[in-house]
């Protein structure tokens, strides 16, 4: 699998998806405060360079020495593709560890990847 992940602003995601859009709001009300954040996955197939529309998607974020939050990433489809996200409370300047665990049908294991992300600027 290769996988692209993003982390913007919560109110960068608003308006995707909202209420008349095909797809109906991006995972219910978009969180306010300037700590709320939207992880983003996109998962392709290495081999086939295709989408991956039928996973299973979990992340964990934490800071530095935290065990942080857990959540499963909701299956998004925007402009005919999908990707997984949610949002997370990233209340400090710190460097960000997210865990990914992507689990497909007909596959004996899921995987396991882990990213930095550096919010201490």
């Amino acid at each position: 699998m290769t996988v692209y992940l993003g982390v913007v602003p919560a109110e960068i995601v608003k308006g995707l998806g909202a209420a008349g859009h095909e797809q109906g709001p991006v995972h219910g009300r978009v969180p306010k405060g300037a700590h709320a954040y939207h992880v983003v996955a996109a998962v392709f197939d290495s081999a086939s360079g295709a989408r991956v529309a039928d996973a299973a998607v979990k992340a964990q974020v934490s800071g530095i020495g935290l065990s942080g939050v857990k959540k499963n990433l909701d299956r998004m489809e925007i402009a005919n593709t999908t990707s997984y996200g949610g949002f997370f409370d990233l209340p400090g300047r710190d460097l960000y560890t997210i865990r990914l665990t992507i689990e497909r049908p007909g596959q004996p294991k899921p995987v396991d990847l882990e990213f930095k992300y550096d919010h201490r600027q």
